[in-house]
């Protein structure tokens, strides 16, 4: 090939000349006349057969070419093989990866209600809200076991949740580094969004998510998004979003939506529009009062009391607000005819199922213990 001969062991000693032209773009490589051959050879009008030597020099670029990726990534943090690959994930698809992992680890430290005892026990049967139906323990188990889970930067589905969050909220249409100061203007208190997620876990990622892959919610979560970077009303996203997220651990494990999730059959859903209720219910109240970041401590205590005891007002305002809002250009009309977490799928046996095939299953099966449902 032009009196040159490609070595067959240039793959295994890599090592020894990529560091002269990491540095340098694939497209000034390309000019090198030992490949001068491979790039320019669609030009030639008569085709030869390729010889050994050439297939054995293409093979070597490619490799050349994903070594190069490979360090890109390594260097950026990034997941995936180019920058922006990582596709986006659903809410149900990461629901069902929680399903399906194995959990026992966290599933120990969860303690599905508040303990009560002497007369507040009393008090709390007697008049209390109902107790949340036993059909429905499983769910409410999972639910509190992915507040346990950490973030995992080495698990794909933890990165892909984070990813998605950031995309739909900033519009990015590229991955962005899993550590930087990018993640602080997103209201992350620093370089690592993993360290806030200590008092939610994984669950406040998730509330975020349902909130922007839901095309209904979405336009909300802009809303308070761009309050939260407003030049005096200005506030932490995402860490006022995870404290949002604290607050309906309590109120679920305080059994004060118990009633409606036993008439809706279902937890996550239920917790889910709470979480986006009282989120909307705080910037309601942020935008209208111009409420600042140094009155952020006496609003969440407000709308964390007004969670525990009225959340059915919650649910009403948010589900009048969601009516009034013109609907998106681009959705059709009918999605506005049911509320995606009262959607059901109807059975060969009569009975009802979640709307996406959904069931809680796998770890989420043990039976919880009686002494442990105070």
């Amino acid at each position: 090939m032009n009196g040159w001969a490609v070595s067959p062991g240039l793959h295994q000693n890599h090592n020894n000349f990529l560091p002269a032209i990491k540095s340098m773009p694939i497209s000034a490589v390309k000019q090198n006349s030992v490949l001068q051959t491979l790039v320019n050879k669609s030009e030639e009008p008569e085709k030869e057969p390729e010889s050994e030597d050439l297939l054995r020099a293409e093979q070597e670029w490619d490799a050349l070419e994903n070594i190069q990726t490979e360090l890109y990534c390594k260097k950026t943090g990034l997941i995936g093989v180019l920058p922006g690959q990582t596709p986006l994930i659903s809410f149900n698809e990461a629901l069902q990866y929680f399903q399906t992992a194995d959990l026992s680890e966290y599933m120990k430290k969860i303690q599905p209600t508040v303990r009560r005892s002497g007369f507040s026990a009393v008090s709390h049967l007697l008049f209390g809200p109902p107790r949340l139906h036993r059909d429905l323990h499983a769910e409410r188990d999972l639910v509190l076991t992915i507040a346990q889970c950490p973030l995992d930067n080495g698990q794909q589905v933890h990165v892909r949740i984070l990813q998605t969050i950031y995309k739909k909220l900033t519009g990015a249409r590229f991955d962005c580094p899993l550590f930087g100061s990018h993640w602080e203007q997103l209201g992350f208190q620093g370089l690592d969004p993993g360290t806030d997620l200590r008092a939610a876990g994984l669950l406040g990622l998730m509330h975020l998510l349902h909130m922007v892959m839901d095309p209904k919610i979405l336009p909300l979560a802009h809303d308070i998004f761009r309050l939260s970077q407003h030049h005096r009303q200005n506030f932490p996203f995402c860490l006022m979003s995870l404290n949002i997220t604290r607050i309906c651990i309590q109120v679920l494990r305080e059994e004060r939506v118990s009633r409606e999730c036993n008439r809706r059959q279902q937890v996550f859903a239920v917790l889910n529009d709470l979480y986006v209720a009282v989120y909307f219910h705080l910037y309601h109240v942020w935008k209208t009062q111009n409420k600042t970041i140094s009155d952020s401590g006496y609003v969440l205590k407000e709308v964390e009391v007004l969670a525990k005891k009225k959340p059915k007002e919650l649910f009403r305002q948010l589900d009048v607000h969601l009516k009034e809002r013109p609907l998106p250009k681009d959705l059709p009309l009918e999605i506005w005819t049911h509320h995606p977490a009262e959607q059901r799928i109807e059975n060969h046996d009569g009975s009802h199922a979640q709307a996406g095939g959904i069931c809680f299953t796998g770890v989420c099966e043990q039976q919880v213990q009686e002494d442990r449902l105070i």
